[in-house]
């Protein structure tokens, strides 16, 4: 091989290295931005079953005190009146006064375990008929407060 074809030849390999090294650098440039985005959603992916596990609470929570609400008519409007007073426990033989204020203490406690910054609201519409009772439970997501909202009607009041 003469010398000028081996010249040319180490300068195309010379070229070609280099060529290779930039390609390298931008096809990790690439994967970087790639597994950027795929952290990203993976972060979202995070909240969005953080919150579907507090929605998942705040529809127990709201069955609960329906089906409670259901099993004690009788107490009308105490249930939207129950504060926060003790709950008075097992054992006891209850009026239907004393069971709404407990059954609501006991919801109260739930929705403060299992939701952050929980909260249980009842409220009752005797004006209607059958009577109904809105249930609003609610919580706090990082950017904003969310809240569950079922009306039940109720029998035999």
């Amino acid at each position: 091989m003469p010398a000028r074809m081996k010249t040319i030849h180490r300068v195309r390999l010379l070229k070609a290295r280099g060529f290779t090294l930039i390609e390298v650098l931008i096809a990790l440039i690439v994967m970087s931005v790639g597994m950027l985005g795929i952290a990203g959603l993976y972060v979202h992916s995070l909240q969005a079953g953080r919150t579907s596990m507090f929605r998942h609470h705040a529809v127990t929570l709201a069955g609960d005190v329906a089906d409670r609400i259901r099993a004690n008519p009788r107490a009308g409007a105490v249930y939207a009146l129950a504060g926060n007073d003790p709950c008075i426990g097992a054992g006891v033989d209850f009026t239907a006064a004393e069971m709404a204020a407990d059954d609501i203490c006991l919801w109260k406690a739930q929705a403060d375990q299992t939701l952050p910054n929980g909260d249980v609201a009842v409220v009752f519409d005797n004006g209607v008929v059958p009577p109904t009772y809105q249930i609003t439970v609610s919580w706090t997501e990082p950017d904003e407060v969310m809240n569950y909202s079922v009306t039940i009607p109720v029998f035999g009041i």
